[in-house]
């Protein structure tokens, strides 16, 4: 597979929703061109959740915003983002140019929960007029009793109490935990077959964390979701997702079924975050010296050298490629 993406041949498996390829974006700065996701390339099936997982800064959101055409004007996008859905001819997101296509993929196809909810409600306006909202997007002539329905519909899906109650309430008036059910109901309301979860439970209660997560594991089996899962809590992935994509600095730096990559990592940088997470039984917690480049001025090399303990001379002369560890577990290292 990583020897097709080199040579140009992008074979997609017919099981696959969604397969990225040598996904690439540039920004304009002031400072020239700068490459926030940089050659990724990964594939969710439809009811499979994928993990990814960095640090601040990694290009996991960036990622997620090129999914759905959300990137700032200026922005330059190369590679491949074959979506795959039945009843509908294959899209290369990467080559959607105009509005008007991007809206037929926006809440339909590909829909997503960000990151905090507060900001990404409107403020003024009832959380059951912003659901309808989106469901007139794609459904303009929907109107009167049967809106209504559907908007209760959406909000009982989310396991928001009192939907009737809710509809006509204010985002302000909901807690943290019903506000980030709003805005799953919101996703799902127009029936998407791939869901992107933006770090959906930061700044939540951990039994809120719970039930939220709970929720999507249910939405994912029950509607055959693909769950694209971005988060920095690695104890999350392990509860929810089938694999695993470890980002550094723009670039996926090892991939694999998430038991095999959180049980035995083969990137020093996965080594890394497990090395700096907490756990039930009491160690001393081993920070990752350094910091994560800027993105204009990244290493010639691996990305990670500076602050890798294991550092080679040949990883400060080219980026390295994926190395199979297993069958389907990878990692972009020069050690085996």
């Amino acid at each position: 597979m990583l020897e097709d993406v080199q040579k140009g041949n992008y074979h997609v498996e017919v099981s696959d929703l969604l397969q990225v390829r040598g996904l690439t974006v540039e920004l304009p700065t002031a400072e020239g061109w700068v490459c926030p996701v940089n050659e990724v390339s990964l594939r969710i099936a439809p009811g499979e959740t994928l993990g990814v997982v960095g640090e601040s800064g990694s290009g996991k959101t960036m990622l997620s915003l090129t999914l759905l055409g959300l990137l700032p004007p200026g922005a330059r996008v190369s590679g491949r983002a074959l979506l795959t859905t039945s009843g509908a001819p294959r899209k290369d997101l990467a080559q959607l140019r105009k509005e008007d296509d991007w809206r037929a993929v926006r809440g339909c196809e590909i829909a997503m929960v960000f990151q905090e909810p507060m900001t990404s409600l409107n403020p003024v306006m009832r959380v059951g007029a912003q659901i309808a909202e989106a469901i007139r997007a794609h459904e303009p002539n929907l109107a009167g009793s049967h809106l209504e329905r559907r908007v209760s519909a959406a909000l009982e899906r989310a396991a928001v109490p009192e939907p009737l109650v809710r509809a006509k309430q204010f985002p302000h008036q909901l807690s943290g935990g019903l506000r980030q059910r709003v805005m799953i109901a919101m996703a799902l309301a127009a029936n998407p077959k791939l869901l992107i979860a933006d770090e959906p439970t930061t700044a939540l209660d951990v039994t809120v964390q719970k039930q939220i997560l709970e929720l999507l594991d249910q939405l994912r089996r029950e509607m055959e979701l693909a769950l694209l899962f971005i988060t920095h809590d690695l104890g999350v992935v392990a509860q929810v997702a089938d694999r695993v994509a470890v980002m550094y600095a723009g670039r996926i730096v090892e991939e694999g079924p998430t038991q095999e990559v959180l049980l035995s990592p083969k990137h020093p940088y996965t080594q890394g975050l497990l090395a700096a997470s907490p756990t039930i039984v009491r160690r001393p917690l081993l920070p990752i010296p350094g910091t994560v480049p800027q993105l204009t001025a990244l290493p010639p090399g691996c990305s990670f050298a500076p602050r890798c303990g294991y550092r080679r001379s040949e990883c400060e002369k080219a980026v390295p490629a994926f190395r199979p560890a297993q069958s389907n577990h990878s990692a972009r290292c020069v050690l085996p």
